[in-house]
């Protein structure tokens, strides 16, 4: 089974529709970490979206402070008001549905979802100690995370730690061999919010 792993929409249906065409023919099912809404301007349509075409998702801080499960003053401004506003934009039902979403960890037969980290689904995992200490954590070989915005990650093999490179600004795609002693931690970065200056689909 091939997947289509996304995460941090944010209410972007153009880029969403951007990477839906790019990634077309590749994968039989799609999966999402998270944060389906927050700081762009259709979180309805993009809600709407990911009930209907997606097998798993899980829940983001954006998805969370939406649905009141949390509280907005952890935001910074901008987040805060595009949070207020995306309320007001969501019925009772999606709201609903935001609510109901599950906590990361979220296995699959053959991978694990996360939105932050293994040990924390609001923690930021940038760096190689970050890494480290959250492949204690894991369950399966192969999982993936977003949260950060940042596409890339990190594997282990025989306790020594290595990092997955960013796809360079003069490659149209790249391959990952993933073998079987090798455990995964994959950042699949923001279909919504980029924030590696690539203005690719992600």
């Amino acid at each position: 089974m091939r997947f289509l792993v996304l995460s941090d929409l944010h209410a972007n249906w153009h880029a969403l529709d951007a990477v839906l065409n790019d990634a077309e023919g590749q994968y039989e099912q799609i999966v999402c970490c998270g944060d389906l809404v927050g700081y762009n301007a259709q979180p309805a349509r993009v809600l709407e979206w990911t009930r209907q075409n997606c097998v798993a998702v899980i829940r983001g801080n954006h998805d969370k402070v939406v649905a009141g499960l949390e509280d907005l003053e952890w935001f910074n401004e901008v987040a805060q008001v595009a949070a207020r506003w995306t309320i007001q934009q969501l019925s009772e039902e999606q709201l609903l549905f935001l609510r109901e979403l599950p906590k990361g960890p979220y296995s699959l037969p053959d991978f694990t979802m996360y939105h932050g980290s293994p040990r924390d689904e609001d923690e930021y995992l940038i760096t190689g100690r970050e890494a480290a200490a959250s492949f204690d954590s894991i369950q399966l070989p192969l999982n993936f995370f977003g949260h950060t915005h940042l596409e890339g990650g990190f594997f282990q093999m025989r306790g020594r730690l290595g990092a997955i490179p960013q796809l360079k600004k003069n490659e149209s795609e790249t391959v990952l061999e993933l073998h079987p002693d090798i455990a995964y931690l994959i950042n699949p970065g923001s279909v919504g919010q980029p924030r590696d200056g690539d203005p690719r689909a992600s």
